[in-house]
């Protein structure tokens, strides 16, 4: 409970000269004992494990049991062309879902932070993984807080921090200010959280939390735990893949059940109703889907929207009202300028300013 703690307790408890900072030797025994200060991210899939993946749909399982009763009834045409179905489908996912992952990790690699940290009496850049607990770190207008801070100065420092509390209207800071019994995030004003930007104002604080110590650390880790659920359209074709088995099961008992009351050899009957079972099967659908949600991934690629799921294509598309409580939760909060209309009627696009 850093905010309920003056300054001067925050630095001698993190045992720290706000004037020098921390010394070099010191940095390098606690980046051993607390970490990096970054947050864990799930890695990434292989080409391999995407593309195996894409086996786990219900009526793609459902596809590959008719592939091998087709061979052991002898079909083996039906059994190969229903087999390269399979396989076409699942490398166009796998496409798809690779180009993805790999555009956002190409993304993440342009974002290189780096902070302002006083360290042996001297102000130095460093990359904010390298921030440990007792840094004392000096903050300006524009910039990203680079770890969970208690503020120790502040000058007309406003901060925005919509991204963990969503409140639009920023907050202005009080180095001051010590709480005296339990608050809200939005409240600790004596605070500064790893996430949060600046928008006015400069400051300095003392990094009391990395990485997953962190209040955006505390929101990973319960996003971590969340399960992943399939998507409204991953949930309809396992309907219809179900749908599909029990419809074809039944006529398939009920041509036997037929074609034992006419007296009929039960094995000639067996293999008949099989085959009747695997021409059922809609071989093509999965295909059909995958090419539509391929479209649908590149349509939204040229609206700069990267979407890493096929199936999320259609749930987004399905959406009709969206409904958040404060602004800046799903948008970065700040106007851009798209285009000049000039008196003539004129336009002027962005690109070109």
């Amino acid at each position: 409970m850093w905010y309920k703690l003056t300054k001067e307790e925050v630095l001698k408890e993190l045992r720290v000269d706000p004037e020098k900072g921390l010394a070099e030797q010191e940095v390098e025994e606690r980046r051993k004992k607390y970490g990096e200060n970054k947050i864990p991210e799930k890695k990434s899939k292989s080409f391999i494990n995407i593309f195996f993946s894409q086996f786990k749909e219900f009526l793609t399982i459902v596809l590959i049991i008719a592939t091998l009763i087709s061979f052991l009834l002898g079909e083996i045409k039906d059994a190969v062309a229903i087999l390269i179905i399979v396989i076409i489908n699942a490398i166009l996912g796998s496409v798809q879902e690779y180009k993805a992952e790999k555009t956002l990790e190409s993304l993440k690699s342009y974002v290189s932070p780096k902070a302002n940290v006083l360290r042996d009496g001297k102000i130095i850049k460093v990359d904010i993984e390298e921030l440990v607990p007792g840094d004392i770190v000096l903050i300006e207008e524009g910039e990203k807080i680079p770890a969970d801070l208690r503020l120790i100065e502040t000058n007309n420092l406003q901060v925005d921090e919509s991204i963990l509390t969503g409140e639009s209207v920023p907050v202005r800071k009080d180095a001051d200010f010590v709480a005296q019994e339990d608050i809200t995030l939005g409240d600790q004003i004596n605070m500064a959280f790893k996430g949060t930007t600046v928008v006015s104002g400069r400051g300095k604080g003392v990094v009391v939390g990395t990485g997953l110590n962190t209040a955006l650390g505390d929101i990973a880790k319960m996003l971590s735990e969340m399960e992943e659920e399939p998507t409204p359209l991953q949930k309809e074709l396992e309907k219809l893949g179900k749908q599909l088995t029990y419809v074809i099961l039944s006529l398939v008992a009920l041509l036997l059940f037929i074609g034992i009351i006419q007296g009929r050899e039960f094995f000639d009957m067996f293999l008949t109703a099989v085959s009747l079972a695997v021409a059922a099967i809609p071989e093509g659908l999965p295909t059909v889907i995958t090419i539509l949600l391929a479209i649908g991934v590149q349509e939204m690629a040229k609206r700069k929207a990267i979407v890493r799921k096929l199936s999320a294509v259609e749930a987004l598309g399905a959406t009709s009202v969206i409904c958040t409580d404060k602004t800046g939760t799903l948008t970065e909060n700040k106007m851009d300028l798209v285009k000049i209309v000039l008196p003539n009627g004129e336009m002027v696009e962005k690109k070109r300013l």
